[in-house]
């Protein structure tokens, strides 16, 4: 809440736990506080503080221009709901007049690790800012709850956890909402964010939540994961999540949202329901039957497989090599996949593997130590790193591995950039065209294998990697199977030849060699916004909205997209 974010992710994984792109790892179960807003009148002063100190300077952050206000008309609760009011009226409070009023609701609970659930309607009117977040208990911020007894470090030292933030993605869905997290690695527009579009944000309540454990945070729109932060080195940088935070429920105004309609009036955040879930049972017992074992081994990765059991039905895991350790959570009973990624061919590596409980009990057998040696880069195992694209661009590049298995053929990517969101890769086959979605090996390596291929032909395949806010997709690339490595940028079809003004208002004027059959225009968010399918070269835009979106040539079985402004 403090800043906005664009739409990145910071991700330098070099060892990782194998997830899905946003998954909970530890499932908390108990209760342990809430607020049901059963009672009508004023919110309870047990459990919220109404925070209205201003900030040094007269005014809130981001250029906002409300007053956070205690008056039972910005803040009450009445059948059921709480109704935060944003309101257009003159109030004068610390010698300052401001011409609109809300509140900022500063819970008097704070706790570390665990599920919040918040079942919220949200305003969507021009220049309102509705969120659900978190800060650490120790910000040293004049004006909040705990900071008198408790604050010793300034923002982002604290750390900031937005579990909802809408209104400020100018661009976006208008049912676009997005969490971010803000550290002292990454603060203000930081990359570490991931969003999701909700259904009809004026009219339906939704379920925002927030998974909390010591190895990831998962955020989840009505119980559905979206987004995972979980930093491969976690340190006070990375990672100040390791305290204890508050919620904050609040509605700003102006600032960073965008001006506020004139004949704005006023709205409300509405919710019905504040939960927090923690595991509360003594637990004294170690996991039990704690084995380890090396998996699949390429030239450049070793797969670690682990399981063990324990009665509270997780079980934290950590993987040690040289310098590098991180870890991750598992289910008891379950084996879990970890890949260590980034290795060197023909080299040998040890690792040491612990398994412990979220109450700090450990295996008797820890450590486990286990050697492997990657593959050597052979005949049958062309790979290389790369920064080509023919869409979009790459801020790093990718890593591309092409293995020969018999008759079939094993193709992994992975994408070396830290700034994308909700990365998932697509396999594109040249000729003709088609496209697979990958599986995810960890992070952001993905693999696909193609079955019953012909030795000593030649293959031509690229990778599109989609993610929050656009994609970007690699050159192709040529290989013989089961042959010397032959890798090599494959030529371009005329398709690709293919030219049109950029940017454009008004008609898109296509010049190209072949001819197209069909033409598909798409916002970022993947919306199909227009689609031609005769007088192709002709495309009329002028009832699309100024942005950037990506448009679809389809020329019989081949397929190209680029990126295109609208003015």
């Amino acid at each position: 809440m403090k800043t906005t974010t664009p739409y990145k992710l910071l991700l330098s994984f070099f060892l990782f736990c194998q997830f899905g792109l946003a998954q909970v790892d530890v499932v908390y179960s108990d209760l342990v506080w809430s607020d049901e807003f059963n009672s009508s009148g004023p919110v309870d002063s047990n459990k919220w503080f109404q925070q209205t100190q201003l900030p040094s300077g007269g005014s809130w952050y981001n250029g906002e221009v409300q007053h956070y206000t205690n008056q039972l008309s910005n803040s009450f609760v009445n059948a059921g709901l709480l109704n935060i009011v944003a309101k257009k009226e003159p109030y004068t409070d610390q010698g300052i007049t401001k011409q609109y009023t809300s509140a900022r609701l500063n819970s008097k609970f704070a706790f570390k690790y665990g599920r919040i659930d918040v079942r919220a309607k949200l305003p969507i009117d021009a220049g309102t800012w509705p969120a659900i977040w978190m800060l650490g208990k120790n910000i040293n911020e004049p004006g909040g709850y705990f900071a008198s007894s408790f604050g010793s470090v300034d923002w982002p030292t604290c750390g900031e956890i937005d579990i909802m933030e809408h209104g400020i993605f100018q661009g976006q869905s208008i049912n676009y909402i997005q969490s971010t997290l803000h550290t002292p690695s990454s603060f203000g527009g930081s990359v570490n964010n991931g969003g999701t579009i909700a259904s009809d944000l004026a009219n339906n309540y939704h379920v925002y939540s927030l998974n909390w454990s010591p190895y990831q945070l998962t955020f989840l729109l009505d119980g559905v994961p979206y987004y995972t932060y979980n930093p491969s080195v976690k340190n006070a940088s990375t990672w100040p999540f390791d305290l204890e935070q508050y919620i904050l429920l609040n509605v700003a105004l102006g600032g960073t949202a965008g001006d506020v309609s004139s004949n704005y009036t006023q709205s409300s955040m509405m919710v019905d329901y504040v939960r927090v879930y923690q595991n509360i049972t003594v637990d004294t017992q170690p996991p039990m039957n704690f084995t380890a074992s090396v998996g699949t081994v390429t030239s450049t990765s070793i797969e670690l497989l682990l399981n063990a059991t324990d009665n509270s039905g997780a079980v934290g895991y950590n993987v040690a090599y040289g310098t590098n350790s991180n870890g991750c959570a598992g289910t008891s009973g379950v084996q879990k996949s970890v890949v260590i990624s980034g290795l060197n061919p023909n080299t040998s590596y040890s690792f040491s593997v612990t398994a412990n409980d979220l109450s700090g009990n450990v295996a008797a057998n820890n450590p486990i130590l286990l050697n492997a040696t990657t593959l050597p880069n052979s005949t049958l195992i062309c790979s290389g790193t790369s920064n080509l694209a023919q869409i979009g661009s790459f801020s790093t590049g990718y890593n591309y591995e092409f293995q020969t298995n018999g008759t079939d053929v094993k193709i992994t990517y992975g994408l070396l950039d830290t700034d994308k969101v909700g990365v998932v890769a697509f396999l594109w086959k040249q000729t003709p065209f088609s496209e697979v979605q990958m599986t995810n090996v960890s992070g952001n390596t993905f693999t696909h294998t193609i079955t019953n291929q012909t030795i000593g032909s030649t293959i031509n395949y690229g990778v599109k990697f989609a993610y929050a806010g656009g994609m970007s997709v690699t050159n192709y690339y040529s290989y013989v199977v089961g042959s010397t490595c032959s890798m090599g940028v494959s030529s371009f079809s005329e398709l690709n030849q293919l030219s049109f003004p950029n940017p454009v208002s008004d008609n898109i004027f296509i010049n190209s060699n072949v001819s197209i059959d069909k033409v598909e225009i798409y916002n970022l968010i993947g919306n199909l916004v227009l689609k031609q399918e005769v007088d192709t070269k002709q495309i009329d835009v002028t009832n699309l909205q100024s942005g950037i979106y990506l448009i679809s040539f389809f020329s019989g079985e081949e397929k190209i997209v680029r990126k295109i402004i609208i003015k």
